[in-house]
């Protein structure tokens, strides 16, 4: 059976495996997710379940939202996000989905926003060379350099690489090992990195690679 949840990045530290050996671990405050809505072919054209992660004051929730939750019979949740799962006859409305739904040994790809960089260079960008810093390059070592063509084209191709905002995105981390479930706090520490600062939201699924 396919598996997801919603979590909330905590940080980064280190395990040791069964050999000794230090893993770099990402730990996640993963669930309690409970099920808010289930979307079927016949009534959406796709199917998938809706999962709400995070406590929310009522009165902090606008009152379609409110409905919508009062329509589950679950309490108001402060992140909602779906996942397309190839069966979910076994999955109801109110059902509650834990860390405990991985175990130790699975792959996973982790999905958040990126830390946001604001405006950048095309160094930092996009790894671009740098011209030399000396013997009369003059102040513009980091530069873009040329830009366009000649009089033909007389424009600059779309898809460029050159100096914008940087970062805040939606970015997927592939084929990450989980190490170790901490079901009684609702932790997992996957390893290596994941997208988004420390206490950002991030989505856990099946690795579609394994």
């Amino acid at each position: 059976m396919q598996k997801g949840i919603i979590g909330k990045k905590i940080g980064m530290t280190q395990l040791f495996d069964e050999k000794g050996m230090v893993v770099p671990v990402t730990v996640i405050e993963a669930g309690p997710c409970v099920v808010v809505q289930k979307k079927t072919v016949e009534s959406d054209g796709y199917q998938a379940v809706q999962l709400g992660f995070g406590e929310v004051k009522a009165n902090r929730v606008t009152k379609p939202a409110k409905g919508h939750f009062e329509k589950a019979g679950v309490a108001p949740k402060k992140t909602l996000r779906e996942f397309r799962f190839d069966s979910i006859e076994e999955i109801n409305v109110g059902d509650i989905i834990k860390a405990d739904a991985f175990a130790a040994g699975d792959k996973v790809d982790v999905c958040g926003i990126s830390k946001g960089k604001g405006y950048a260079g095309t160094i930092k960008r996009w790894n671009n060379h740098s011209l030399k810093a000396s013997h009369g390059t003059g102040p513009v070592a980091r530069h873009a350099g040329s830009n366009g063509s000649t009089s033909s084209p007389s424009r600059v191709f779309k898809g460029k690489r050159l100096p914008g905002h940087l970062g805040a995105e939606r970015v997927t981390v592939q084929n990450l090992a989980v190490v170790k479930i901490d079901a009684e706090n609702n932790l997992i520490a996957v390893k290596g990195a994941i997208p988004g600062a420390k206490g950002g939201i991030v989505v856990l699924t099946d690795s579609v690679k394994a």
